[in-house]
């Protein structure tokens, strides 16, 4: 299929890339407000320019949309319109109002997906694999700050990935409250699915990058780094106590396998062959619009 990109941004200049570089797809188009933009990431990638959104639907059979958040409505809502298969970058759209909105555009037929991207790293396959019963998990997603991101809070720039992760791998369709607290940069939340609390945090302050889950179980904990595509198991002590003076304790660690990828790679594959094949993206705008209400609900909870 031939593939369009519109938005010519850090992300966007990635699914260009990727694009570009994927077998399942023939040409790849690209639109941008900033013709020079597109005309630079073009040339790196042997992508096409087009001079218009018209020009770009006209062409391209499933598009990429790449834009700042507060326009993923108008410019989402003119790809499905033109009937064209259409993958939003996360989250959905910039409240749960317009995520309804969009969703009710959408014809039967047309493949229409949001692009949360951890979902496809294999850290989440590994894990949703070997986890059973979770008793306690933690995700942290702390970051500097970064010139890219602006109009958003930490809550939907960040921690919506790790909100994607559990509802709808780890406990989807379950009940849950949450209790939220910090700032636009800072924010901390606290979940329960049942007697399972859940807890998650995100920053743009910090001095190192860390993308991490912890999971705590019965007989084992699982810890799992996005970054590294690395997860570890760890069962229960077969030695533990005191000698001469000084704690002992022996662990049984499994280092799992995992096929490291990069994930914008299978997530653009996945969505073209949906598109080809007429079948559902694996982030339906269903559960983009319910990723939405939990960042609103943790965004309350927040101080100025």
């Amino acid at each position: 299929m031939d593939a369009g990109v519109i938005g010519t941004g850090v992300m966007g200049r990635n699914h260009v890339r990727v694009y570009s570089e994927l077998k399942e797809v023939g040409t790849t188009y690209v639109y941008d407000l900033n013709t020079k933009a597109a005309e630079e990431v073009a040339a790196a990638t042997g992508a096409e320019v087009c001079r218009s959104m018209e020009e770009l639907l006209r062409k391209a059979e499933c598009v990429s949309v790449v834009v700042p958040t507060p326009y993923h409505l108008r410019t989402a809502g003119e790809v499905i319109a033109a009937g064209v298969h259409t993958l939003i970058e996360k989250p959905l759209c910039l409240t749960m109002r317009e995520c309804e909105q969009l969703i009710g555009q959408i014809p039967d037929g047309l493949t229409v997906g949001v692009g949360h991207i951890e979902r496809f790293n294999p850290v989440v396959t590994e894990v949703a694999r070997v986890v059973r019963d979770p008793l306690y998990v933690s995700f942290h997603r702390h970051n500097p700050a970064s010139a890219r991101v602006s109009g958003s809070s930490v809550v939907e720039d960040l921690m919506i990935h790790d909100i994607d992760i559990a509802f709808n791998v780890l406990f989807p369709g379950r009940e849950y409250t949450v209790h939220a607290s910090g700032t636009g940069d800072v924010a901390a939340a606290l979940m329960s699915f049942g007697r399972t609390p859940v807890y998650l945090s995100a920053s743009r302050k910090s001095s190192k990058k860390i993308r991490s889950i912890y999971i705590e179980e019965g007989e084992r904990t699982i810890e799992g780094d996005f970054m590294t595509q690395e997860v570890y198991v760890y069962r229960k002590p077969e030695a533990y106590g005191q000698e001469n003076g000084l704690y002992r304790q022996e662990n049984i660690i499994e280092k799992l396998l995992v096929n490291k990828v990069e994930p914008l790679k299978i997530e653009l594959a996945t969505f073209v062959r949906a598109a080809r094949d007429g079948k559902p993206f694996p982030v339906t705008p269903e559960q983009g619009l319910g990723n939405v209400r939990v960042c609103e609900a943790i965004y309350r909870g927040l101080s100025a």
